[in-house]
Parts: C-alpha cells; sequence; structure tokens
C-alpha cells in the first residue's frame, strides 16, 4: 500500500502559520519503525505521527510518533494535532463524555473534545509530572546556566513528565521575551540532567492569555520550540505544587513561539485531581496522500 493518507497540521493555533506544525500519516500499516524514522526525518518537522488500529479494549486508536532523529515516547502537540487529523478523517468519535482515548507508547491517554459555535479545542490529560530537583539559590548549575534571564518570584525547578524540563520564571513578559538565551550553557545542563532543557515563563497582567513561555530544547537539536504541550504540562504541574496557578479554576492560557515567528495559545488547566491538561485549537494545513515505497 504505497498511497497513504497524509496531512499537516498547524497545533494550538486558530489558524495556519500560528502554531506548532505536524505530520501525521493517517493508516501507518505495515510501517516498520525504520520506515517511520526515515520520513519524520524526511517531513523535517519537530513531529511526525503514525496511526494505527488501536489493540488495547477502548482505545480509539493508536500512534507512535517520531522527531527527525529519533522516536518520542510523548509530546503534547502530537497528541492533539492527531486527535484532530483522526476525527476530520472520521476515524474515530469521541464518546458520550466527550472523550477519545489514544494509545501509545506511554499508554492510554484521554483527550477531551469541544466544539462550540464550530470551533473545536482538544486537550490531552499529559502524564503525571513529579519534582525532581529546586535548584539552590546559593549558586546551583541551573542557576549559572540562566545568568542571562533576570529571575522572578519562584526558583527554578526540575520537573519530570515523561520527558524532564527545567522551568524558570522570569522577572516580566519583557524580560522573558527580550532575553538572549545561552545556547551552550542550556545544551550543557540538558546533558547533565538528561532533560529537554528550560522552559522559561513569565506572568502576565491585561493580556488575553496568563502566562507567556519560551522552550529552550537543549538536545539532541538545539532551537526554540514554536509551541510544548508537554513543557507546559511541566510547568501547569510545578505551579500547582506552589499553589501558584494563574487563571482561574485551575485554567489558564499561554501564549508561546513569537520570538520565532509563531504565536500559539496553548489551554492549560489543572483539574480537582492534579491532573493537567494540555490543548486548543487546531488549524489543517495540508491533506493529501504519502507515496513511500
Amino acid at each position: 500500500m504505497p498511497l497513504r493518507p497524509f496531512v499537516q497540521v498547524d497545533v494550538f493555533a486558530d489558524r495556519p502559520g500560528a502554531g506548532n506544525p505536524l505530520a501525521v500519516v493517517l493508516d501507518a500499516t505495515g510501517l516498520d519503525d525504520a520506515a517511520m524514522q526515515a520520513i519524520a526525518r524526511w517531513t523535517r518537522l519537530p513531529e511526525t505521527t503514525f496511526v494505527f488500529p488501536p489493540t488495547q479494549p477502548g482505545a480509539s486508536y493508536a500512534l507512535r510518533m517520531f522527531s527527525p532523529k529519533r522516536e518520542v515516547p510523548f509530546a503534547g502537540h502530537p497528541s492533539v494535532g492527531t486527535a484532530h487529523a483522526v476525527l476530520e478523517a472520521g476515524l474515530a468519535r469521541p464518546d458520550a463524555d466527550g472523550l477519545l482515548l489514544q494509545e501509545g507508547v506511554a499508554g492510554l491517554l484521554p483527550l477531551r473534545v469541544e466544539e462550540s459555535g464550530g470551533v473545536r479545542r482538544i486537550a490531552i490529560r499529559t502524564p503525571r509530572a513529579h519534582l525532581v530537583e529546586v535548584a539552590d539559590a546559593r549558586g546551583s548549575r541551573m542557576l549559572e546556566a540562566l545568568d542571562w534571564l533576570p529571575p522572578g518570584e519562584l526558583p527554578p525547578a526540575l520537573m519530570d513528565g515523561g520527558r524532564r524540563w527545567w522551568v524558570a520564571e522570569a522577572r516580566d513578559e519583557a524580560s522573558l521575551r527580550n532575553a538572549q538565551p545561552d545556547w551552550d550553557a542550556i545544551a550543557g545542563l540538558a546533558r547533565a540532567t538528561d532533560s529537554m532543557g528550560v522552559l522559561a515563563f513569565a506572568r502576565c497582567a491585561g493580556r488575553d492569555y496568563q502566562v507567556a513561555a519560551r522552550a529552550f530544547v537543549g538536545g539532541p537539536a538545539i532551537f526554540e520550540d514554536a509551541a510544548s504541550g508537554a513543557a507546559n504540562a511541566t510547568l501547569a504541574a510545578w505551579l500547582a505544587l506552589r499553589d501558584a496557578l494563574p487563571g482561574s479554576g485551575g485554567r489558564y492560557t499561554v501564549s508561546q513561539g513569537r520570538e520565532v515567528g509563531y504565536d500559539a495559545r496553548l489551554d492549560m488547566y489543572v483539574d480537582g485531581d492534579g491532573q493537567v491538561w494540555s490543548g486548543g485549537q487546531v488549524a489543517s494545513v495540508v491533506r493529501g496522500q504519502i507515496d513511500w515505497r
């Protein structure tokens, strides 16, 4: 079956070009690991996902996700974008509670689908994150790696939600947006702590979002991520742990990506059980077929 349905979407965006791009192969039956990795390398997008029939009871579909360099056990924007593509293609439908159940390397994870006024919003319940380390104010490796970022109220912390991220508060939104990261320091910190890098954030007032965020990936590739659902989920868990959630009712909106030419919005929600949901809108951009023999 060389011709397979293929879509490209923009995640955490209300329009094309604002969010984080994702490629989705909607029927990956018969593709082996080498072929999936080759396709992900060819698309050159942050991630490419591959949809399979589910194997576990109750699952809506199964998926695997790959960056251009390796398989990824879990990430937020590929999960939300794939759910949108699957719904649009008619391959699954939400249950009576508005939920889909995604089967993946990270296990079975629910996604909540909400539609209002013709607008669909999708959020995934992310793997529960836990605190690994809080930076020592007396001169830890984290603070040394962040001497380019004016610090905010909370200390930097290393959170593990399937992927590890350092989360660090900036003094204010202007400090965050104008920051010039020390990429060598971020890459060294990522290697030393087996983490993705640093999610820097600032609280915002008088905006249509409550948090601005920038995700600096320290390896294996070094870049600033346009919009990261998983990284922001670790931040939400840290804020909840410190009783410092912005917004109301555990809900708030994140602005991310402006510094790299995007304008993403992420809907974050910490529910009554302490579970973090990460989501937003998705815009379909390309629909067609991939011919991979």
